[in-house]
């Protein structure tokens, strides 16, 4: 069937094409087209009004619209924008460009919003015009009209979806979101809407006029709002990588939890270690009360005395007439060593008291030549030196640093509080909550604080006749072009000027705009050249770089800046380490700053300050403050020991029998020994520290104090032999002696000597110093002091007076010595040792001591480990005000440095993208894993994520971007700010020009990018941020050491500190490992300025055992050859100095004191002191020819005790108690507490509990000893005084 009408289908197709042609050109129309009138501020062009098709955009634009709106590049290219139009899109995306490039997907929907909004040619479609005023062009005449207002019709879809794609990206140079920046709010209170609202509005300084954003993803006023595609951070734009993880949290999956902390280890629900030492202390008693039960009811059965040994009931004597059984080799060989001993002894010290003036003459010649050593004596003070090991990792770590990259600089610091302030409250204009601002943010108090910092600045000291002021010494990080010095602090938001912080908007009914929104904005974006305020103030520091809001500002609550109590003023100043000169001036300023400080008067603001030598000079003032207390306690030793050493025999002979003239000589020879082993090893160019001076004194004196009672007291108590002169009896004495005296000491030296193995420096000069002192005092002892006691014999015989030796006292009978006993002696013998030995009290001590052992176990891993820096200040020092608001106000911590040393590749993309976080590196590279780390804050103690310069110059050596531009002539570097024809982008807007630059382009643009100070066209200048950062080397031909800072948290206890370092050298170590599982040359570590100090604590615990199980198998190797190979006594020995030094950790958590170098010098110096309070008893246990343990460990205690207790305890605690009166928190707490604590367990371990272990378990007598003294004394007069 044929069409009736068969032209109706030619007529309804055209119908249609003319429709679709219609819909077509409808859609294509603009509502502007070029560039009118200036703005009110005369800075900016309103758009032209033109209702009409889009038109041909000039070839003169084609590069831009390529390069920022490729999405428009097609057909004919007919636009509503016309080529200034495009200049001015391309101006307005420089900033978001320099910080939104590093996620593509971001940028590219950012430029897709405002491509659509400028050059779209459906602009009808989503753009209503409100308001618009008459324009006549100057130069054609042409009425036109401005567009003054707008409406822009968005979709919610694409919105959020930009919203969504740029909310994580994160400026490198600040560790800050980008929206911090762009969106003119926190970032926590940014959303989709807010951000675009403040692109948009007019006071955000970029838009020329308002610009009404309305979202909607359906038809409304019968408009289409703008929905074009978008693209999600985790997804990639022209072929290229997706957003980085840093910026990108999709692109990284879960967030990464840190592990659980450890779980307590608890039995019961109670401490594990209390529950297993307290069942254990239990077992042991019903053991030992079952043995002790058991032993007392055998002998009961078959009568055998108290006194007789557990494991047998045969005793034999050296007078019980009859020798059974035969002495072993070993017995044999420690009687001949014991005799050899003692005969040389014998011989030596008749030879001293016959030759005095020769011996004394020899000592004094001696004593002198070391002395002279004193004069090439330096005394070391620089913490460094003191605590950390030249070899060790910290301390090889802060040379590689110094070396590279300049020391690390010093820091003056204030904080500023309001004592007698309130807050007051902000309303911004034109909407908005009240804000509250704390005490010091008021405007008169910032006035008075700018008045105090401007002061400080014109602080004047003198260095040889030469002024010193701030700004020669402080940090200018973009001197020479801007020597403006380096001022952290909140007035720097405002340009330290006043008329800056008096800017104001002021409208007819409100102000629109003053500090307080300056404020809000900067701490914001501490980064901004130009805030987006009425005010239009920047908020860069005059120094050219940013003022961190968490640097400057203290005592507020989570982000809330404004709350803040305290401002924080800090003044970088450099340093120079081997350069005295400049260091010297810089001493000079930092101590008139520190004297302005304490006399500044100001009742409204309250200070509390430190400078970089604060502490150092504190800790000198505190121990020249306790000089006196020093003194005093050694006075009062020195008294006790000259009044101690005579027995008065009567109140006649007073005068003659008193011994001060040979205590003093005592005290001389201790003295010297010191001054001996200082000279010494002053000669050897060994550095003298404090710890020295105030440590060795103190043992030496123990050591030395107690040897001289022994043998005065030993010669007091001797009768002397028929026919035997003077020089015999005194060497007969210290034949007796001097073996227990030569045992301690060259026990006490080898021990000393050893712990000079130690890693740690004050250890190791300790250990040196006092080896050598107690060998000296030894020698000394029985050489010039021996023959100094002759003297005072001959002079006690003939009646003469005690210092007044040419005076003789008339008939006072013979002063031949009669072997007179002193009451302390009396009392061992008669009343402490028998009562002591009870068989009712020794169970009674062994449980007491044992169950104190017990207990010091259970806590010895209790102690806390680390020093106060508090405690090392003087109790009225204003370092402790100072400190104390560290801890309070402070809401970051120190400063940490990730280094990657020498020899890392970074001109390959392979080792680009080992280290860098933006577009295309790896997700485990090196600024990822430490971003990753700064999200777990409260776990790894980073704070937030570093910078990089690597991604910043990726940032700013961007095609697109007008930071990295060149004269095409010289091919020299042009700034931003530069303004010629000449100058033209580094590199080429091609796919390859948009690539990361390799190789030599690397590095042919790298400088630049670091001599670029930042300016409002480009922020991304790497002078300010990174000049110190990238160490570039051979001619700047290749990069050497790099570092990426970021921030340790908030770190107050020694145990804060500790993990924080452990965590960054865990992280570091990760690093390490991950970039070479590619490349095999590279190694980063963490650096931060209290490194150096703390890595003692790392292996603090290690050291501890290996030094004091190093002095313990000194102990243990000499005394068993001293005591001629008896192995047993030995054993026992070192188990009872054992248990004084794990009481003494018992005594250290009971007490509060922490374990640190101070406190490990304290247990080294306590085990030479306990040596010295259980040698001796041990020594004369095993001599002790007596029938019983317990008639040995009798004479043992009663001949030895009592001169141990008048010798060391007695003399040591006078001196002690003088030390709690000290100022000094360091010396009552780590000298009067722990040298307390090492007398008195060394005391109550030695004269109780050892006689006690000795009569249980001691070893049986010499058989070889007991027959040598039946052939020697059989038939004399000697024999009966054998008898005890």
């Amino acid at each position: 069937m044929q069409c009736c009408c068969p032209w109706l289908l030619p007529l309804f197709g055209v119908t249609v094409l003319v429709a679709l042609l219609s819909e077509e050109v409808m859609g294509q129309s603009c509502v502007w087209y070029g560039e009118c009138g200036l703005t009110g501020q005369g800075e900016k062009h309103y758009n032209c009004e033109y209702k009409g098709p889009p038109k041909p955009l000039s070839r003169e634009g084609y590069d831009i619209l390529q390069e920022f709106c490729p999405g428009l590049f097609y057909g004919n290219v007919s636009l509503c924008c016309d080529v200034q139009q495009l200049i001015t899109l391309q101006n307005n995306l420089q900033l978001p460009l320099q910080f939104l490039s590093r996620c593509p997907s971001c940028f590219y929907n950012f430029q897709n919003l405002l491509c659509e909004l400028t050059c779209s040619p459906h602009q009808v479609q989503f753009l209503n015009i409100t308001e618009t005023e008459p324009y006549t062009d100057p130069v054609t005449k042409e009425n036109k009209t401005s567009i003054k207002a707008l409406q822009y019709y968005i979709g919610e879809r694409f919105t959020n979806a930009m919203y969504n794609a740029c909310r994580d990206v994160e400026a490198p140079s600040s560790n800050e979101r980008v929206l911090g920046i762009l969106c003119g709010k926190d970032v926590k209170d940014c959303n989709a809407t807010n951000w675009i609202e403040f692109l948009f509005s007019k006071n955000n300084g970029m838009s020329p006029f308002p610009i009404t954003p309305i979202f909607s993803d359906v038809p409304i006023y019968k408009m289409n709002p703008m929905n074009n595609a978008t693209k999600g951070c985790n997804e990639s734009v022209e072929d290229g990588s997706p957003c980085s993880c840093q910026d990108c949290p999709l692109v990284c999956g879960p967030k990464p939890q840190p592990p659980p902390p450890p779980v307590p280890w608890t039995i019961f629900g109670l401490d594990a270690m209390l529950v297993i030492m307290w069942i254990s202390y239990m077992a042991f008693l019903i053991l030992f009360f079952g043995i002790v039960i058991a032993a007392w009811c055998y002998r009961k059965r078959h009568f055998v005395s108290e006194y007789a040994p557990i494991d047998s009931t045969l005793a034999y004597s050296v007078n019980s007439g009859t020798n059974t059984g035969e002495a072993s080799c070993c017995d044999r060989l420690g009687e001949k060593f014991e005799a050899w001993l003692s005969h040389v002894f014998s011989r030596w010290g008749s030879f001293c008291v016959r030759n005095p003036v020769l011996i004394i003459c020899f000592t004094l010649i001696f004593i002198a030549a070391c002395c002279t050593g004193l004069m090439h004596m330096t005394l070391t003070t620089d913490p460094v030196e003191l605590w950390s090991s030249p070899s060790s990792k910290a301390r090889k770590e802060k040379e590689y640093f110094d070396s590279h990259f300049g020391p690390f600089f010093r820091t003056e610091q204030i904080f500023v509080t309001v004592p007698n302030g309130s807050c007051h409250m902000y309303k911004p204009y034109p909407s908005g909550g009240l804000i509250t601002f704390g005490p010091p943010l008021n405007k008169d108090i910032l006035h008075q604080v700018l008045d105090l910092q401007n002061a400080i600045e014109n602080i004047t000291a003198f260095y040889k006749n030469e002024s010193v002021m701030l700004k020669d010494i402080c940090l200018a990080p973009l001197a020479p072009y801007n020597k403006n010095c380096t001022i952290i602090s909140v007035l720097n938001y405002f340009q330290n000027s006043y008329t800056v912080l008096e800017h104001v908007n002021r409208g007819r009914f409100f102000i629109y705009d003053d500090y307080h929104s300056h404020f809000l904005y900067c701490v914001r974006s501490p980064t901004s050249l130009n805030d987006t305020t009425t005010l239009h103030d920047p908020c860069l520091g005059t120094f050219g770089g940013p003022i961190f809001p968490w640097l400057a500002l203290g005592g507020y609550e989570g982000d809330n800046y404004s709350n803040a109590t305290a401002l924080v003023i800090t003044f970088p100043v450099n340093n120079y380490h081997n350069d005295t000169e400049k260091l010297n001036k810089i001493l000079a300023w930092e101590k008139e700053f520190i004297s302005f400080l304490k006399n500044y008067n100001n009742p409204n603001l309250s200070l509390s300050f430190s400078s970089e030598r604060s502490i150092e000079d504190e800790i000198n003032r505190e121990s020249n403050g306790d000089v006196s207390t020093v003194v005093i306690s050694y006075a009062v030793m020195f008294f006790y020991i000259s009044i101690a050493l005579g027995h008065i025999r009567s109140c006649r002979r007073l005068l003659v029998d008193s011994k001060i003239s040979l205590g003093i000589a005592g005290i001389l020879i201790v003295l010297s020994s010191v001054a001996c082993s200082l000279g010494i090893f002053s000669y050897a160019g060994v550095p003298l520290t404090l710890i020295v001076i105030e440590v060795i004194p103190f043992l030496v004196l123990a050591v030395g104090v107690d040897n001289i009672f022994i043998i005065v007291q030993t010669l007091q108590r001797d009768e002397r032999l028929q026919g035997e002169t003077l020089e015999h009896q005194i060497g007969r004495v210290l034949g007796e002696v001097a073996p227990s005296i030569f045992l301690s000491s060259f026990s006490e030296t080898v021990a000393f000597f050893l712990g000079a193995l130690s890693s740690m420096p004050a250890v190791r000069t300790f250990s040196l110093f006092a080896g050598m002192a107690v060998l000296i005092d030894f020698l000394l002892q029985i050489t010039c002091f021996v023959s100094l006691l002759g003297w005072d014999a001959r002079r006690q015989e003939r009646n003469r007076l005690d210092i007044l030796c040419c005076v003789k006292l008339q008939d006072s009978g013979s002063g031949v010595s009669q072997g007179s006993k002193s009451c302390l002696f009396l009392f061992f013998k008669k009343l402490y040792a028998p009562l002591l030995l009870k068989e009712w009290m020794r169970p009674i001590v062994v449980s007491v001591f044992v169950g104190v052992l017990s207990f010091s176990i259970a806590v010895v891993n209790k102690v806390e480990i680390g020093l106060d820096q508090s405690l090392s200040m003087p109790r009225d020092s204003y370092v402790l005000n100072y400190l104390q608001s560290m801890a309070k106000y402070l809401h970051t911590g120190p400063p940490v440095y990730f280094v990657v040393e020498e020899g890392h590749d970074y001109l390959s993309s392979e080792g680009q993208n080992m280290v860098c976080g933006g577009m295309g590196c790896d997700n485990n590279s090196l600024v990822q894993q430490i971003y990753t780390a700064a999200e777990l804050d409260n776990y790894t103690k980073i704070a937030y994520p570093s910078s990089s310069w690597i991604d910043d110059y990726f940032d700013w050596v961007q095609p697109l971007s007008t930071c990295c531009r060149v004269y095409n002539t010289t091919e020299q570097f042009c700034n931003a700010s530069v303004v010629s024809p000449l100058c033209v982008h580094c590199r080429p807007s091609t796919t390859e020009g948009k690539k990361k630059p390799q190789g030599e382009e690397f590095m042919r643009f790298l400088p630049m990018f670091l001599s670029d100070n930042p300016t409002p066209k480009c922020g991304k200048g790497g002078h300010a941020a990174y000049g110190t950062a990238v160490n570039l080397i051979n001619s700047s031909s290749n990069i050497g050491a790099t570092y990426f800072m970021t921030y340790h948290t908030v770190l107050k206890t020694s145990s804060d500190f500790i993990g924080a370092m452990k965590k960054a050298q865990s992280i570091t170590e990760n690093i390490t490992e991950t970039m070479n599982i590619k490349e095999a040359h590279s190694h980063v570590f963490p650096y931060s300025i209290f490194y150096v100090f703390y890595e003692q604590y790392l292996t603090i615990v290690d050291d501890t055992v290996f030094n004091l199980c190093l002095s313990l198998g000194a102990v243990f190797v000499v005394t068993t050859i001293l005591l001629g190979f008896d192995f047993w006594s030995t054993v026992i020995m070192c188990i009872t100095i054992s248990m004084i030094l794990i009481n003494m950790f018992g005594v250290m958590w009971l007490w509060g004191i922490s374990l640190n170098a101070v406190s490990l010098v304290n247990l080294v110096m306590s085990c030479g002191i306990a040596v010295e309070f259980c040698s001796h008893v041990t020594r004369a246990f095993t001599v002790s020819t007596k029938g019983s343990r317990v008639e040995r460990a009798e004479q043992a205690l009663a001949n030895m005790g009592s001169s141990v207790f008048s010798g060391i305890t007695l003399t040591k605690f006078g001196g002690i108690v003088v030390l709690a009166f000290s100022k000094s928190q360091i010396f009552q707490i780590f000298y009067f507490r722990m040298y307390l604590a090492m007398v008195l367990l060394g005391a109550t371990h030695g004269l109780m509990f050892l006689p006690v272990f000795l009569s249980y378990i001691g070893p049986s007598v010499n058989t070889a000893k007991v027959q040598a003294a039946q052939a020697r004394n059989k038939g004399t007069e000697r024999e009966r005084l054998l008898h005890f």
